[in-house]
């Protein structure tokens, strides 16, 4: 008998941001240049790291463009 558990998961930080102009086209709220990085972790041990640049919605959190 074989038992699998997967425990993976993924967050994303922002680690910096700045204001830009211009607005969400989703909610009216101001928008923003953040430096975004993604950690992919199985069992709680990180094994992935990726970073990136993201133009996002301060009020709402809406990823309005992103920069791979």
């Amino acid at each position: 008998m074989a038992f699998f558990c997967f425990l993976v998961d993924q967050t994303r930080k922002v680690r910096s941001f700045k204001p830009v102009a211009g607005s969400c086209s989703r909610c009216g709220g101001g928008a923003s240049v953040a430096n975004m990085r993604t950690s992919t972790r199985f069992c709680y041990v990180p094994f992935y790291w990726k970073s990136w640049r993201a133009i996002i919605c301060t009020f709402c959190g809406a990823i309005l463009k992103s920069y791979r």
